[in-house]
């Protein structure tokens, strides 16, 4: 399984932000829109990353509030980025080790979507899932046909 295929089966809705921005304005649109994260886009290139982790980070550097914060002052300004093609197992490694929660996905320069851990997390348990129900159709019929055969 592919970014790709994640992609497809996740949706296409994209949620981005400049850098210049109030950081209270990321924070609002996180909250209403219930992601955990915006990508930080300027001049139609990803320059950050902005998480519910960078934000907890501001705001305790900030003496425990937002405050007239930009955007740019809290964003990862050097995010971890996958393409279309990449491999669910190495997406999940590169997760893993560089303890990223969500990941943008680029094709050259530009911005395809963003996969979560979550996202990661529910495309290997449904490929498990369908793989287990495969495994157990096989198993249930094998020892029928050997049956059928033994009684020729």
């Amino acid at each position: 399984m592919k970014v790709s295929d994640i992609l497809r089966l996740k949706g296409n809705a994209l949620f981005t932000i400049t850098p210049d921005e109030p950081l209270a304005d990321a924070v609002n649109i996180m909250a209403d829109k219930d992601i955990g994260s915006l990508v930080v886009m300027e001049h139609g290139d990803l320059v950050g990353m902005l998480t519910f982790r960078e934000v907890i980070l501001a705001v305790v550097g900030n003496g425990g509030s937002v405050g007239s914060t930009q955007v740019r002052k809290a964003m990862d300004d050097h995010p971890v980025t996958c393409t279309l093609e990449t491999d669910l197992d190495e997406i999940r490694r590169i997760m893993l080790d560089r303890h990223a929660r969500y990941m943008p996905v680029m094709d050259k320069r530009m911005l395809m979507g963003v996969v979560s851990f979550y996202d990661v997390a529910k495309a290997v348990v449904d490929s498990q899932n369908f793989e287990n129900k495969m495994l157990k159709a096989y198993i249930r019929d094998w020892p029928a046909e050997e049956e059928d055969e033994k009684n020729s």
